[in-house]
């Protein structure tokens, strides 16, 4: 990603304290915060991604941007509260902080979020399918979470071994000698 467009924000990756650190609430809706809005949103597109979480761009804020891509367009949620999760399935996830690993996660395939648009003024979603996916990964970032973290028995030990591999791979990590 070229960093020639002000516009685009730096993506934080797994490792970054920021991503596991439960972030403060929004306090402030003003200029400020429309502005994150849009630039989060030119990042989101442009990584391309369906979601990203203020975590995910170095600011300790319970915020985030999504469009599914359904045609109903962008949206943002501050201060996210999730409720009413209903049934459950397994699909692929991956994550703009995690790029191009793609596990099968559970997810409720409907939930309520409930928090304040950029102007402050409450909102409630009611998502299903692709939509619920997503506002719950978001609200996960927000936690302090990355989906990896809802990974159970084989494919939470795959996971791991993938993610030491890459880092390893790549000598971003320590080696062990023998």
């Amino acid at each position: 990603m070229k960093r020639s467009d002000p516009s685009v924000l730096p993506i934080r990756l797994l490792g970054d304290l920021v991503l596991r650190e439960p972030s403060r609430e929004v306090e402030t809706f003003d200029g400020l915060l429309a502005k994150l809005y849009e630039d989060m949103l030119e990042t989101m597109y442009r990584a391309p991604g369906v979601g990203l979480a203020a975590p995910q761009v170095g600011l300790s804020l319970r915020f985030f941007v999504f469009d599914p891509g359904d045609g109903s367009g962008p949206g943002a949620v501050a201060n996210p509260m999730i409720s009413e999760p209903g049934g459950s399935e397994s699909e692929d996830e991956g994550c703009l902080s995690i790029p191009g690993l793609y596990f099968p996660t559970e997810r409720a395939t409907s939930v309520r979020v409930d928090g304040r648009d950029i102007r402050g003024n409450p909102i409630t979603l009611r998502g299903t399918g692709l939509l619920a996916r997503i506002l719950q990964h978001e609200t996960d970032h927000v936690n302090g979470m990355v989906f990896i973290d809802r990974l159970v028995g084989d494919v939470r030990k795959r996971a791991m071994a993938t993610i030491r591999d890459r880092d390893l791979s790549a000598g971003s990590g320590p080696t062990r000698r023998a």
